[in-house]
């Protein structure tokens, strides 16, 4: 990290006349663009008016925005309104975006805080989003970065309530909601509501009121949003029934809605993260989308301290859509999320219509999928057959244009010519393409997953993927996934070379979610795994590789294997613990679906080791 240069105005204005010209770094303050802290006033005008200033006045050049410590507000009212079509989140246009930096080069927004007491205790610099809100967006930028700066939202979409009594003889729950709750009674149902939003809880996650950890074999629940009285102000007596929701029981109502990330990535190169939290996102945590090389150093997405709240994002930590080059996460901390901490996957375009033998029409499937740049001239793709997902064939891109629309945005289909012939049964439905260009390497490495809902980390490139010496601690559901889906979320793919080494998981598989068959699952998505004849992941002499890892669990399930040729797990130690009662329908220590060429070598485990219970091969 560098230092902090200190200016005043004058300083600055000088420094302008020299470093533009001469190469060096530009240091503009935040204050002498109006931008001041703990005012309660709106800033977002203010920061786009420095934002272009900079842009125009360095042409490139680096440069950094330097924000004094405290608190800065973002308004609704006079946010950039942008048409974003975002990967995996909700394409409810327009967005209403706090900080926008479109084509713009080697610009840093950075916090004061030298020493990093932002990212460690709460405090530091901090973008307060007042209302439904995409707090930062990078569209076409190149060596950008955040340091030192937290994100975090005045009232949350989820809500957060205290169960105080559960008659579950009587079918009533008595809980008390959290104090920056906005809400009304309209009806007997609950109301809760901000600025811009209004919405009634589906559904919740539970956590342990002492501990934080998810509450043990419960995963999704129903919430008491129906039919409820309010015994006095905040205190809420509901009809619903759940005897495992103890007095003290912590509980994050929540709905489907996904719009916005925190951080939106999106045609962006050398991009860095560093230092920054991430407190509350109603969507993704981080979402990079068509990216090359983004770099995350101790970046947190948690619940912030003081806040009293043990939920952080309505969806993962981060997650990185169709990117390529490096993608280096190292140092984080991830806690109180509703979904992983990591995600790396492509999107496959499933084929529906072939217009000759040279020519296709591809169209992206999912709802939250869509409107983004797929593929370019010249790009490797492979085509996977559906159903049994494997690959049949390589070819490369000769044109590509958007097909349902006049430009890629908002975009489902796109008209694509290849440089080889086409299969004659590529358009009868069954076919998915794969764009390997835009595929990233991965190092996964010194973070911190715990307390969150579904799973740890999930990883579909075929690139080589390292996740080392990171911590995953109550996962809740699997600590690990290595999935493949051409039929429901339609995210790539194939992983080749993944080494998995010097972790430590302790109490994986507490709640039951998809894809929670081991507490590393390697589980693509194949409907007809009978029918066929290669091997989704591994291949050509890799694998999956897992060593020297600490597995600390209550129940049986290690790993679990679909579809892969080679698969090492050696030098590992399992401790066996009383801290649940085991519950999980798979009693096996590995199961097997079609795997071959399997090490299993020089661990060590409580209790011993029988090849013959621990190990099931079933096809």
């Amino acid at each position: 990290m560098r230092g902090f240069l200190k200016t005043t105005f004058t300083a600055v204005a000088i420094l302008l006349l020299f470093s533009c010209a001469g190469g060096g770094e530009v240091v503009y303050h935040a204050s002498d663009f109006g931008i001041v802290p703990n005012t309660g006033k709106d800033m977002t005008k203010a920061v786009a008016r420095a934002v272009e200033t900079i842009k125009n006045e360095c042409a490139g050049r680096p440069a950094r925005l330097l924000f004094d410590v405290g608190e800065y507000d973002f308004y609704p009212d006079s946010a950039n309104v942008r048409e974003y079509y975002i990967s995996n989140h909700d394409q409810d246009n327009p967005k209403l975006v706090a900080i926008v930096l479109e084509g713009v080069k080697n610009l840093s927004l950075a916090g004061i805080d030298d020493e990093h007491e932002g990212w460690f205790n709460g405090k530091g610099v901090r973008f307060m989003m007042n209302g439904r809100m995409l707090p930062v967006a990078m569209v076409d930028c190149e060596g950008c970065s955040l340091e030192n700066i937290q994100i975090d939202t005045r009232v949350p979409q989820i809500t957060q309530v205290e169960v105080l009594e559960n008659d579950s003889a009587a079918g009533y729950i008595t809980y008390r909601i959290a104090p920056y709750v906005n809400y009304k009674i309209v009806d007997g149902r609950l109301v809760v509501y901000g600025s811009n939003w209004e919405l009634t809880p589906g559904w919740g996650i539970a956590f342990d009121g002492g501990t934080g950890h998810l509450v043990y074999n419960t995963s999704d629940i129903a919430v008491g949003a129906y039919g409820i009285e309010e015994v006095e102000p905040r205190v809420i007596r509901a009809p619903w029934r759940d005897a495992r929701l103890a007095p003290g029981t912590v509980v994050a109502m929540r709905s489907y809605a996904r719009p916005t990330p925190g951080i939106f990535l999106s045609n962006c190169k050398n991009t860095g993260i560093e230092y920054v939290a991430v407190h509350y996102a109603e969507g993704m945590g981080l979402l990079a989308q068509i990216c090359e090389n983004v770099n995350l150093s101790y970046f947190k997405v948690a619940p912030c301290e003081g806040s009293g709240r043990y939920f952080s994002t309505q969806a993962d930590a981060t997650h990185f859509s169709g990117c390529k080059g490096f993608i280096d996460s190292r140092n984080g901390y991830y806690s109180g999320m509703m979904d992983d901490a990591i995600n790396v996957h492509g999107t496959y375009l499933r084929v529906v219509q072939r217009v000759d033998d040279y020519t296709l029409v591809g169209r992206y499937m999912h709802p939250q999928a869509y409107g983004f740049y797929w593929g370019g001239k010249g790009d490797s793709v492979q085509f996977v057959r559906s159903d049994v997902m494997e690959i049949t064939e390589q070819n490369r891109v000769a044109e590509i244009t958007p097909y349902d629309k006049t430009q890629i945005a908002g975009a489902k289909e796109f008209m694509i010519k290849f440089e080889q012939p086409l299969p004659q049964d590529i358009a009868n439905g069954s076919y998915g393409i794969e764009n390997l260009e835009w595929t990233p390497e991965v190092l996964f490495s010194d973070n911190v997953i715990t307390d969150n809902r579904a799973r740890g980390a999930l990883f579909s490139t075929p690139k080589r993927t390292v996740v080392e010496n990171n911590l995953f601690d109550h996962t809740s559901g699997t600590a690990i996934l290595l999935c493949g889906d051409c039929n429901g979320w339609f995210e790539t793919g194939s992983c080749r070379d993944v080494v998995i080494r010097n972790n430590r998981f302790v109490n994986a598989l507490t709640n039951m979610f998809q894809f929670t068959d081991g507490v590393i699952s390697i589980f693509p998505e194949i409907p007809n795994l009978q029918g066929q004849t290669k091997y989704f992941h591994g291949g050509g002499g890799k694998g999956v590789v897992i060593e020297n890892n600490t597995f600390e669990t209550f129940d049986a399930p290690l790993v679990y294997a679909k579809s892969l040729d080679g698969l090492v797990f050696r030098g590992n130690k399992v401790i066996q613990n009383n801290d649940y009662e085991p519950f999980h329908w798979n009693r096996h220590r590995f199961l097997f679906d079609r795997v071959v060429n399997v090490t299993i070598e020089n661990n060590e485990f409580d209790g011993g080791f029988d090849e013959a219970v621990d190990v099931k091969y079933r096809y």
